[in-house]
This record gives structure tokens, sequence and C-alpha cells, in this order.
């Protein structure tokens, strides 16, 4: 393309000097191709002055205002991350993208119907647990067992356990499910609000560049060029997005470990699920489905026990799909989760992208953006060649009319 908009203004310029002699040696109604040649080049050198100036010095000469996107890479970086967190990673969007999200309802399908992998981990349980309550009263020790148990969930520090689960999960690359989670979630999110970035560029864009369809120009190569982005960071698990993603979950892994701030929100969020009154009654009914099934292990452990246990699971599944409350209760806490890590945890997902934009080198942004654009850049200069012609061609009719 860049080939064939040079190549017009050469032709131009040859017409030109064609009509230019004909018009004073032959007649003067060349006059008409030479005005519409010499218009041509005019607007032809204007337009390529305009794109090349977006991208490089023309001719290499360092004229002021040229060569723009190189020149303010940093502050680009700096504005896109910007408008990524205020109109992408914030509460509100998150919060409606989540505000459906149904996780009672996906764990209690699971349960209600679980793989046959599980039934010897349940096999294994019912005869541990099934020694242990055989010597317990159901009336004393039962509810004393119950009250325990819900006095060391209290108790437990789940945070920290959290944070090495984490990095446990990032140290044996189990986490890159995750990160291709994320991934998808932003190609869809910014599928959704395309048109918002077209209205941002629209709105800052000057008089010239809405008038030469700039702008729309420049709108069409941010989003494909975060679309491109996007489409590696989900093609190449090297990519180095990906590495700053990671660096994230490092440090929410080292957050809920060691900060103080962190592990008391997890805790805050445990007591207020431990606290809701369904979770007390499913665990009435299933210490009172377990200890009438583990209690038969001694005849027949492996058939009855994994079988009764393997029911009291599919009878949770059942309560976390009908009960309403305790599925509103665990869907809020997901949610919150959710939300709250985006909101504490959104500026580190953006960072990576001022960051990763502001060590590219002058050459690397300029030739992604400009591939990014494509050829409309040439489609540019090749409709301003043949625009100025006409322009030219309307001045010079109206000039022999006067």
């Amino acid at each position: 393309m860049r080939i064939v908009a040079t190549s017009l203004l050469v032709v131009m310029a040859i017409i030109f000097v064609g009509a230019k002699y004909l018009e004073t040696r032959v007649h003067e109604h060349w006059g008409f191709l030479r005005a519409f040649a010499e218009a041509g080049m005019i607007g032809g050198l204007a337009d390529w002055f305009a794109v090349t100036a977006l991208f490089r010095y023309p001719l290499g000469i360092r004229i002021p205002h040229t060569a723009i996107i190189p020149n303010n890479k940093t502050r680009i970086g700096v504005t896109l991350a910007n408008f990524l967190r205020g109109n992408f990673l914030t509460t509100k969007v998150v919060a409606k993208r989540v505000r459906n999200m149904d996780v009672a309802g996906a764990v209690g399908r699971f349960l209600a119907n679980p793989s046959g992998g599980e039934g010897r981990m349940r096999s294994g349980a019912s005869r541990l647990l099934g020694d242990m309550l055989s010597s317990l009263d159901d009336e004393r020790l039962g509810a004393e067992a119950k009250k325990a148990l819900k006095t060391q969930l209290q108790k437990l520090d789940i945070a920290p356990l959290l944070g090495q689960m984490l990095k446990a999960a990032i140290k044996e690359r189990r986490h890159m499910a995750v990160l291709d989670g994320i991934i998808g979630w932003s190609a869809k999110t910014l599928e959704a609000n395309e048109q918002v970035i077209r209205d941002m560029v629209e709105e800052r864009a000057s008089g010239i560049m809405k008038w030469t369809g700039l702008d729309t120009r420049l709108a069409d190569a941010i989003v494909k060029g975060l679309n491109k982005l996007i489409a590696e960071m989900a093609a190449d698990p090297d990519h180095p997005l990906r590495e700053k993603g990671e660096e994230g979950l490092e440090k929410f892994a080292d957050d809920l470990i060691h900060d103080k701030a962190t592990k008391k929100r997890v805790n805050e969020w445990k007591l207020q699920l431990l606290d809701n009154p369904a979770i007390g009654k499913w665990i009435d009914g299933l210490w009172q489905q377990g200890r009438e099934g583990l209690l038969k292990a001694a005849r027949n452990p492996d058939a009855t026990m994994a079988g009764q246990l393997g029911k009291a699971l599919t009878n949770l599944g059942g309560s976390l799909q009908k009960d309403e409350r305790l599925k509103r209760q665990i869907n809020r806490f997901a949610r919150r989760a959710i939300v709250g890590t985006t909101e504490n945890y959104g500026d580190n997902i953006v960072t990576l992208v001022s960051d990763t934009i502001e060590g590219w080198d002058a050459s690397t942004i300029t030739d992604r953006v400009e591939n990014a654009v494509g050829s409309d850049l040439q489609f540019i200069r090749i409709n301003g060649t043949l625009v100025g012609g006409m322009v030219g061609l309307i001045i010079h009719s109206a000039g022999l009319l006067i």
C-alpha cells in the first residue's frame, strides 16, 4: 500500500509536467488536467507528511510536533493504563459482570453429581471418621463436636493458608488457568466496550483529525492493538504481560501471608459466612447423616460408608441448589471477593500495561501501532491525492468562470 500511494503521487507529478507542457504548447483546456494533478500532488504530499508525522520524523528532519507516538510513548502508556483502570477494572463494571454469577449453584451441581474419582477419597475418610464417632454420644458430644468445629473454623487464620496454596499453585504452574481466565475476560470486556474507546478518541481528537478521519483510524488502531495484545497473551505462555500478571498473583499471595489488612479482610469474610444460620443448619444435618453412615463403617466401610458420606455430600449439593438464603450468602461472598480483589489489585493489573509500553523502544511502539492500523494509513494518502485533485479541478473551473 505504501508503494501504491507513492506511485500515485509520482503519477500525479508526471501528469502535471505533461499537462503543463500541453497547456502552454497545444491548448489551454489541458489546464484542467494540470490543475487536477497539481492539487493532487499537494494533497498527497500533505497527507504523507501528516501520516509520517504520527510515527517518525519526515525525511529524518526533527520538525516540532512530529514523531508524535514514539515521543509520547510514556504518556500513551500511562493514559491507556488509567483508561483501563477507570473504565474496565472498576468496582461498578466488575460487579455488573459477576452480578449473575452462581458459585453456590455450580458447587451444588458438582456435589450432587460427583465424578467417580472422589469415591476412594470418601471411602478413606469414612473409615477414619467412623472410628472417631463410634465412641461419641450424639446428644452430648455431638453438640460439643459441632460447637468445637465452628469455634476452630472461627479461630482458623485462613488467609495464610490460602496464600500458601496460591504460592504452591504458582510454583507448580497450576495458576495458568487463572491467567487464561483473566485474559478471556479481558477480551470479552474489550469487545463490549469498544464504543467507549472510540468515543473517547473522538472527544479528544482535533478538528483536523476529525476532518481527515484520523480519529476513526486511531480508534481502530487502539482497538486492534489491544485485541492483538490480548491474542498474543493468550497464545504465548511466556508473554511479558503474563509475567506481570504472575507478579500480581505472587504479591497477592504474599499479602495473604504477611499483610495484616488483607488477612483481616479475609477473616471478616469467613466470619460472615460462618454466622449464616443456613451454615449452622447444614452442619447439624451433615453431622446426623455423617454419624449414622460412618457408624456403619465397622460392618462394611467400603460399600456402606462411602455411599453414606457420598449421600451426605449429594444432599449438601442439593441444599446449595435449593436453599436460596445459603446460595445468596455464598454468591455474595464470591462476588465480594472478586470485586474486592479487583479494587485492591486492579492497579497491579493495569500497571503492567504502562510498564510494558514504557519499556518498548521508539521503533517497537512505532512498528506495533503502525502495523495495527495496517493499510488504512496509506488509504489516507491515496484519498488525499485524489480529493486534492478534485478540489484543484473545481478551483480551476471556478477561476475560469470569474
